[in-house]
């Protein structure tokens, strides 16, 4: 059995537009709703296209990103790598 949490939408107005210089998306949420979803002062989300355009013409969707790496897991290194160069540096 899994505990999956249940997805965390944030409203918006997210479109994607052709201009001459390419494909843009332009995103607008309301401040309130990315301070309440904030963590440390910041507010992950996952920007996503929908399957079809809404009414209005939204082409994408976000919601709260709430993965947290497991405890051992930080940045994505392993200790003890043989990438890690910081005892090579001279300051």
């Amino acid at each position: 059995m899994s505990d999956k949490k249940e997805k965390v939408y944030l409203p918006s107005s997210i479109k994607e537009i052709e201009t001459k210089f390419g494909t843009m998306i332009n995103a607008n949420f309301k401040v309130e709703d990315l301070q309440k979803n904030s963590k440390n002062g910041w507010v992950n989300m996952v920007i996503t296209k929908r399957r079809e355009p809404s009414e209005k013409g939204a082409t994408h969707y976000a919601y709260v990103n709430d993965f947290e790496p497991k405890e051992g897991a930080k940045n994505g290194y392993k200790q003890g790598s043989s990438n890690d160069t910081s005892s090579d540096m001279p300051f």
